[in-house]
Formats: structure tokens, sequence, C-alpha cells
């Protein structure tokens, strides 16, 4: 066998040599990491923030009325004793305030979550030893909100008609498709005041607890148990809530003893309302109510917010020349930020990529290494679709900053092709000589770089849960950049004709 026909025959074997030949499988790659990627990017969830759970229960038990050590010493001591020993508990931090008790579970890592919410649920129902005035306890898994705005409405007016008009806001808000999560926030919720002097509770022959006594069974709602009938169970409820000062003034507190009923209004002052206040807010030296705008679902931030800024242009035309709505703060407007600095930075390298490897090596392979940089980040998304991943300022952070490293192998496997093209090869040999001799340095140098990201997995607690996309995303992008490079761009350096190549400053390379 003749030398040269031999040599020609080892340097056809081999996948890099086969696809370095196959232009249509090298395209068919190309397009399915571009098309694919692309039509994947843009049904992929956006937010601020990436969402996840903290492995925390929280346990909520409002008490009206009560001093921080009341509800210490009634809520937060029986709460803590009956979930300390629940399994999968790692820590538990209680909190009393006035009116209330916060307890917070955190689980262990790697705990069912749905399970200790259930026994923390259960643990807490079984006590029996919560004051009388305590409310029913509220147990969830805590979540982060996924919040997009803050607005202000604010003016020259009382607390009642800033109310008013704060709920008018957000009527308005909801009534947009686009928006469906909207909260009041630096309101105070209303009250109905009674006050009863010593000397009226001397002269009926009263005492404050027994007048407490019998407003607070005067009002009720509460479920009574259940009937069994031969159509099946019915469910009785007592339900006699009453909200205003009228209905309150109404309540019997005394019956004498010719049948004539003292009235609560009769023995007290009833006025309606706001709690004592925990904070206040003011914008321009004026008071201000402020309105939470929340993304939910597959809503995007940039959607809903500028759903919002139309329904607020509306608003701020209708409102009283007193009241007004203003942004607070848009965090659409960081997400945005964010993007274009991603978008920027991938243009300014992919033009500086070609722009000096078309100087010193050549226009056409410039181009094709070039392409990488759309190739690798677009194709990453059709890995990534696959986990929890979303568009947000973590994952945009890894992509800037596998932007400067991302062609690195691209570029190493286009100049030894073309180190080979000027010694005088053809076309296809110079591309399968060229990659198999760099092959193996290239695939252990994108490794290194995705070994050097792998510990961010194993960061524990909240911020392993952020921190863990950022090596998500780079493996994602190097895995797609070494494909690229090694098995799509000698193919399409294979094919770019039989002319010398060589740029303006080649010479000196």
């Amino acid at each position: 066998m003749i030398p040269g026909s031999r040599q020609s025959e080892e340097t056809s074997r081999g996948p890099l040599a086969w696809m370095a030949g196959n232009s249509v499988a090298a395209n068919l790659i190309m397009l399915l990491f571009l098309v694919g990627g692309l039509i994947t990017a843009l049904n992929i969830k956006q937010e601020v923030f990436p969402e996840f759970s903290r492995d925390v229960v929280s346990v909520v038990v409002p008490y009206p009325g009560a001093s921080p050590e009341e509800v210490e010493q009634g809520i937060v001591l029986a709460v803590e004793e009956a979930v300390q020993g629940l399994e999968g508990v790692k820590e538990v931090r209680s909190t009393a305030s006035e009116g209330r008790a916060l307890i917070q579970v955190e689980a262990i890592e790697g705990q069912n979550m749905n399970r200790l919410w259930q026994d923390v649920d259960s643990e807490v129902s079984r006590i029996t030893t919560f004051p009388d005035e305590a409310e029913e306890p509220e147990v969830t898994i805590s979540a982060r909100k996924r919040g997009v705005m803050t607005l202000a409405l604010y003016g020259a007016q009382n607390e009642l008609v800033l109310r008013e008009a704060a709920e008018v806001v957000r009527d308005e808000l909801l009534q947009d498709p686009g928006i469906t999560q909207v909260e009041l926030d630096g309101v105070r919720d209303f009250e109905v005041h009674i006050e009863i002097s010593r000397e009226t509770l001397r002269r009926f022959g009263l005492t404050l607890e027994g007048v407490a006594r019998t407003i607070r069974l005067a009002s009720v709602d509460l479920g009574a148990g259940s009937v069994k009938t031969r159509a099946g169970d019915v469910l009785v409820r007592i339900q006699d809530r009453r909200s205003s000062a009228d209905e309150y003034g109404q309540i019997p507190v005394l019956t004498k003893e010719n049948g004539a009923q003292i009235l609560l209004a009769d023995m007290a002052e009833v006025t309606f309302g706001f709690a004592d206040a925990e904070s206040w807010a003011t914008v321009n030296g004026l008071p201000a109510v402020m309105i939470d705008v929340f993304r939910i679902g597959d809503q995007t931030p940039g959607s809903v917010s500028k759903a919002a800024g139309s329904v607020i242009e509306e608003l701020n035309a209708s409102l009283p020349g007193n009241l007004q709505v203003t942004v607070l703060r848009d965090r659409s407007d960081i997400f945005q930020q964010r993007a274009d600095l991603l978008l920027t930075n991938a243009f300014l390298g992919l033009g500086l990529v070609f722009f000096l490897l078309a100087l010193f090596l050549e226009a056409r392979l410039a181009f094709w290494v070039s392409l990488g940089i759309p190739i690798s980040f677009l194709g990453s998304f059709l890995f990534l679709s696959g986990t929890d991943f979303s568009v947000n300022m973590i994952t945009m952070f890894a992509f800037i900053v596998t932007l400067g490293i991302v062609v690195d192998d691209a570029i190493v496997v286009g100049e030894n092709i073309y180190h080979h093209r000027r010694q005088g090869q053809g076309p296809l040999q110079a591309s399968i000589l060229g990659v198999r001799e760099v092959a193996m340095p290239v695939v252990f140098s994108v490794l290194t770089n995705m070994v050097a990201f792998l510990p961010m997995f194993f960061i524990p607690g909240v911020m392993g849960k952020i921190f863990k996309f950022i090596p998500m995303v780079v493996i994602c992008v190097f895995a797609v950049s070494l494909i690229e490079s090694l098995f799509v761009l000698p193919s399409h350096l294979a094919h770019i004709g039989e002319k010398r190549m060589g740029g303006p400053l080649g010479h000196l390379s």
C-alpha cells in the first residue's frame, strides 16, 4: 500500500473525522442548538430572583390585646414544647410580639417539607392550653413572595380616605389580566373600640372580664360539629360575626328582673377606628399607603410592570388632585439592566473575537469561530430546560461569567486548523488533523473549567439553593461549546474552499 494512501485512510477514521467530512450532520447539530435553544429560551420562566423554599414551617397564632410576655407564656412555650421533638427539625425560632406569636421550625437538609408541615400542624392542633382569646393557629411552609413593584398612594387626606382610595387602586390593578396579586402595606386594620368606665361597671355590678366574655360569645363564627341524617352528615356552623360599631352596640350585656335588657351601647362608648400603628409610611412628607404588586406563575417581571404602568397612568388621571400614585421600586428595571448587560457583553465579545481572528487569521474562520458564542449560549437552554432553571439575576450573572472563556476551545481548534492550511494541506485533511491534535488538551481544559465551579453545588442551606444555578449554567454552556468546537466547527472549516487562508496580519502569526 502507498504510504500516502495509508495515512489518508488513517486520517479519515474516527468520529472527529466523520463529522469533519459530514457537513449535513454538523449543520443539523448547529441548527438544533440555535433554533431549538432559541425556542426553549423564549419559553423559559423569567424572574428577578430564583424561587426556592426556605425549608421552614411557620406557625402564626394571633392573640389580640396580649402583651409579648403573655404571648410567650400562653402560646410560644406551648408550641415550642410540641414541635421540638419532631423528626427532621433542625432548629426552632420564636418571636413573641404584641398580639401575635411567630414560631419558625427549620428543617434539616433534605427533609420532606410536606411531611414536616403535616407533623407540625398535627402537633399544634393538639394543644389545648391556648388562651381563650387566642385565634386559630396558621401553619404554612415559608416561601418568598415574588415581588415586582412597590407603589405608593399618597396625599393630604385622612387615613380612612387614603385607605379607601388604596383599595380602589388595588381593585383597578387586579382588573388587568396581566396582574394577579396585589397587597396593601402600611395600613392599619379596622378595629372597634369599646370604653367602659369603672363607675359604670360598679353601678351595674359587672366586671371588665365578664363584659369581655359576653362580647366574645356574642360575636362568633365557628364550627359546631355535625348531625347525622339519612341523607348524610350535615355540618353545623354558628355564624354571628359582628363587624361594625352599631352591631357591637346592640349586644345585650345584662337582663333585669323585669326582662329589660341593658345593651352594650347603654353602658359603654362604642366607636369604629383603627388598630394601633406599628409603622407608618410617608412620601414627600405626606401620609402614604404602600401597594405591593407580585408575580404569579409564569408571569414575567416585565409584563407585570408594563401592565401596572398603564393602569397607574389611568389612575393618576382619575384620582382627586390631592392624591397620586407613584412607583417607588420596580424590580423589572433591575432585571432588564442585567439582561442588557449580558446582551451588550455578548455582542461586544462576539465582535472582538471576529475582528481579531479576521485580522490575524482569516475572515471566514473568524465567522465560524465567533458563531460558537450564540451556539453555546442558546444550546445550553436545551439542557437547562429540564431543570428548575429560570432566567434571573443569578443565572444571567453566570452567563456573563462564561462570556470571557466560552470560545477559548473554538479559538484553539480553529487556529490549529488554520496552521495546517497554511502548510498547504487541503481543507478536509487540515480540519481532521487540526482537531485531532488539540482534541485531548481542549477536552481537559474545558473539564478543568467545569470542575472549578462544581463546589458551588455543595453549598448548604439557602445560599446553596441560590448559587447552584451558577455551576449549572457554566457546565451546560461549556459542554455545548466543547461539542461545537470538536464536531461542528471542523466541518465548517473543511468546506470553506481551497483558497489559501490568511488575514491582513496573517504573516505575523
